[in-house]
């Protein structure tokens, strides 16, 4: 059951994706909403998301997709709960038909360590732990690790300090992706690039941090970000 609050910028949410086919900015909700800061907006999407109602899309900024509606907004009403039954005493003459078992392939790949979204840390070097990742997540014909975010100047791509997101190693990137950007041979960012004639610029997704630019020979690009894992 949602909240009057949840309800309202769920309406709100899917009102603006059928009338411009992109869901409001984080500004656009807080207005609408009459909250003071964009804090209370990250925490009803969180809780619309946990209740399977929207999807967050970690690859652009404000990228949500609406999974399903409450009934009371045209949703389909929930299915009435039914026991599973045993039956004891005579078995079935008829076997039970066998159901097909989808089977999710994952692979492992190595945690090194943590990455800064928000004021760059030192560059990622070590491998921390693996974690267990879907295959569907992998690109094909490529190495990929992952990383620890720390911070939250990528919250509005929903990215959120805590989570670990999926590299896939690459030395170039197209303007407006999502990389790990080594700055200066020394510090390791998670930041949106974007080229400025002969210099780069790493864009935050988030207004309280300032967009950086550098020379482009002062920037390497270590990977881009094919997804994203987070845990509750």
């Amino acid at each position: 059951m949602l909240t009057k609050k949840q309800l309202d910028l769920l309406q709100f949410i899917h009102k603006r994706v059928q009338k411009d086919g992109v869901p409001p900015s984080f500004d656009e909700m807080k207005e609408a909403l009459d909250l003071r800061s964009k804090s209370g907006i990250h925490r009803l999407i969180t809780a619309l998301e946990e209740r399977g109602f929207i999807r967050r899309l970690a690859h652009r900024a404000r990228a949500i997709e609406i999974v399903k509606l409450p009934e009371s907004m045209g949703g389909d009403p929930s299915p009435a709960f039914k026991p599973a039954v045993i039956e004891g005493g005579r078995p079935d003459s008829t076997p039970p038909t066998a159901q097909p078992v989808e089977v999710v392939h994952a692979m492992e790949l190595p945690v090194m360590g943590r990455i800064a979204a928000g004021v760059p840390i030192e560059a990622i070097s070590e491998v921390s732990h693996n974690v267990a990742v879907p295959g569907s997540m992998l690109s094909a014909g490529g190495d990929h690790y992952a990383l620890e975010v720390k911070g939250d100047s990528m919250i509005e791509a929903g990215i959120n300090d805590g989570d670990v997101v999926i590299i896939r190693e690459t030395r170039t990137a197209s303007d407006g992706e999502i990389v790990v950007a080594l700055v200066e041979d020394h510090e390791a960012t998670l930041k949106t690039l974007r080229r400025k004639g002969s210099n780069i610029a790493l864009e935050a997704a988030n207004p309280a941090y300032e967009t950086r630019i550098f020379p482009s020979d002062k920037v390497k690009v270590q990977g881009r970000l094919v997804g994203l894992i987070r845990t509750y």
